[in-house]
Formats: C-alpha cells, structure tokens, sequence
C-alpha cells in the first residue's frame, strides 16, 4: 500500500531524530485504566458517573462510542479533568512536544446536537482539549438543559453564524471571525442560525 502524505508524518525532535505519530487512543482501555487503578468495580465506577452499567461496559470494550456528555459524566465519575480521559496511559511530559492533527482527522463524537472532532489527541500532559465542532442544533430545545462543566472555554466561528446562549448574558450572535472566551461552570448552549449546520473551532481548559 501506498503511504500517503499524512500517513508519512513524523514528529520531529530537537536532537533531529524524528518519532512515527502517535496510535490512536484507545478510550475504552483508558477508560478501564483508570477505573481499576482507583480500585473500583464496573458497578461503582458506571454510579459514580451516573451511567449504566452496560454503557460503561460497552465503552470498555470498544462497543460503543460515548457522546461528549458521556465523556464528561465519565471525568466526573474518575474525578479528573477531560483532558486526561485523553491522555495515553504512558504519556510523558517533556521540554519539546509537538502533535499533528491532519485535516479530517481526529476521533469523532457526535450527539444530537454538537459533532465533535477532538484535535491534538497525541499530546502528552496537554491542559487543553481543543476539537472541531459542528453545531447540529438549531433551538435550545434540542438540549437537555445547560451544559456546564469545569473550566474555561474559548470558540472561534469558523463557518456559519451561531447564537450563544449563556447563563446571566443576552445570548449573542456570532459569525465567522467572531470568537467568545467565558467560563464554562456558567450554563452555555450554542445553536446555529445558518441554514448549513455551523463550525467552530472549540478549546476547553480545565481547572
């Protein structure tokens, strides 16, 4: 088979070594990592997080893809940022790192309102969890009620236009250029008013 461009990717070194991109995380084994490392049974673990038992089960062993709300319930549950569901098991820190997400690339998770595409999946010990997002909602009642989570969020429009919704704010239209930093403890929805689903560009931090 022939390599193609992205495929020949490598991650170069300061000592001009270069390292193969990293293998695509196995969430479900990452997920049962940390589950057993905390020394909790399927059952308490899928409690903690507020799902079935054979949700959980199934996200384990790679039978089922969780929506982004799963992934958070599931954070929740291990008490630990977003961020570090997607860090591999054996991810080092070090002074040099770099991480290449081709386009269109990226583990996908899609709901009924938001299709993510989670970015940069590769890089050890990162703060942020940066994705590509397509806004499917179109009202807020397309959600079960406000999303809220820990830390900061910053979008960036990259198509379309967007309403979003805030706790506390007016909600605010936004279009391609346009960009919003605010804390994501605060409720927040966003929806598109395009006819064409939307895009953004969304980075969360986490506390």
């Amino acid at each position: 088979m022939t390599e193609t461009p992205h495929s020949m990717l490598r991650i170069a070194r300061r000592d001009g070594t270069t390292d193969a991109p990293p293998e695509a995380l196995d969430l479900g084994a990452r997920v049962r990592s940390l589950r057993q490392a905390q020394g909790w049974t399927l059952a308490q673990a899928a409690e903690r997080a507020g799902l079935a038992r054979s949700t959980l089960s199934k996200i384990e062993n790679g039978q089922m893809s969780p929506t982004f709300a799963a992934v958070r319930k599931l954070a929740h549950g291990l008490d630990i940022p977003i961020p570090q569901l997607f860090r591999p098991t054996n991810s080092r820190s070090g002074a040099a790192r770099l991480d290449i997400t081709p386009n269109g690339e990226g583990q996908g998770l899609v709901t009924t309102t938001y299709e993510h595409r989670l970015l940069s999946q590769g890089f050890p010990g990162k703060q942020m969890l940066p994705y590509q997002a397509r806004i499917r909602a179109r009202s807020m009642d397309d959600f079960d009620g406000w999303i809220r989570h820990a830390g900061e969020e910053f979008l960036y429009v990259l198509t379309g236009i967007v309403r979003l919704y805030t706790e506390g704010f007016e909600p605010q239209d936004l279009r391609r250029g346009d960009s919003a930093y605010y804390d994501a403890a605060m409720g927040h929805n966003v929806i598109s008013l395009s006819q064409e689903d939307a895009t953004l560009l969304w980075v969360t931090t986490q506390d």
